[in-house]
């Protein structure tokens, strides 16, 4: 089980510090969310080349590469068609970045309900599975239930895949404990997950403090273990204070705190 950090509450560096910082802290694995869009998709070769030179000078392993186009299911046809083709302009960029696995938002509910915005979702996640299996042979393609997202229970996550075959998950524990919902109402959902992002929250909070979390990290890790699941886990904390009800933290130490935590865990319950 590597440990990963992700660059998403970094979003105030660039990418260059981002990568430094992580170093610094002593991860080997990162999952990457600091991506311009739109170089990546005018010099894909030429943008990959320097990601993929800095994640050499800092010694990082990439574990994920976050794309988050919310619009894949929006209301508006050209609204949509824009983020799907933006989607598939990306490839070439991911491929030569050689990314093992993708990040996708699943797609918000519109003002016409989570019916409609589900079927939208499903109509955009077919395509991008298709473009990416075509171009992107052994990449995985993921999405992340999210608060507001079409995905945001664990029932409609799993529709969701059922709708998309080879869909997988990311699992972000905060997202769920966010719910309210137990470890017996996540931990089923690590038989179909490809990744796993790990910070502390509640109820109503998508993020706090490490101490006032709900998530038991030793407990976390015996349940990835029971599930054979044989991904990475990414500490994810974030830089949007306010959004569901995330605490304003600093990122870099309970970042730390987390590693450690996780750190430990693996060493008590997989021995290594």
């Amino acid at each position: 089980m590597n440990i990963a950090c992700h660059t998403g509450g970094l979003g105030d560096l660039t990418l260059e510090q981002a990568l430094g910082t992580v170093a610094r802290l002593g991860f080997r694995y990162v999952d990457l969310a600091h991506v311009d869009l739109a170089r990546a998709v005018e010099q894909p070769d030429v943008e990959a080349a320097a990601t993929r030179a800095l994640l050499t000078e800092f010694s990082l392993g990439l574990t994920d590469l976050l794309l988050t186009l919310p619009m894949i299911n929006a209301p508006d046809p050209a609204e949509r068609e824009a983020a799907l083709k933006q989607f598939e302009a990306l490839l070439p960029f991911v491929a030569a970045l050689h990314a093992p696995g993708i990040t996708l938002t699943p797609g918000t509910v519109h003002d016409d309900g989570q019916e409609h915005s589900f079927a939208r979702s499903v109509a955009g996640l077919l395509r991008m599975k298709r473009a990416a299996d075509a171009q992107l042979p052994g990449v995985r393609l993921s999405i992340e239930p999210q608060a507001g997202s079409v995905a945001e229970l664990p029932d409609d996550a799993l529709m969701l895949l059922d709708c998309v075959p080879g869909l997988r998950l990311t699992l972000d524990y905060a997202q769920f404990l966010y719910q309210g919902l137990s470890r017996k109402d996540i931990t089923p959902l690590l038989s179909k997950a490809a990744h796993v992002h790990i910070r502390q929250a509640v109820k109503n909070r998508l993020q706090t403090g490490f101490e006032l979390g709900r998530l038991d990290i030793r407990e976390t890790v015996e349940d990835i273990r029971d599930s054979g699941y044989k991904g990475d886990v990414s500490v994810e904390y974030l830089n949007t204070p306010g959004e569901f009800g995330a605490v304003a933290v600093n990122v870099i130490e309970e970042t730390v705190k987390t590693r450690d935590a996780l750190r430990n865990a693996r060493l008590a319950v997989l021995h290594v």
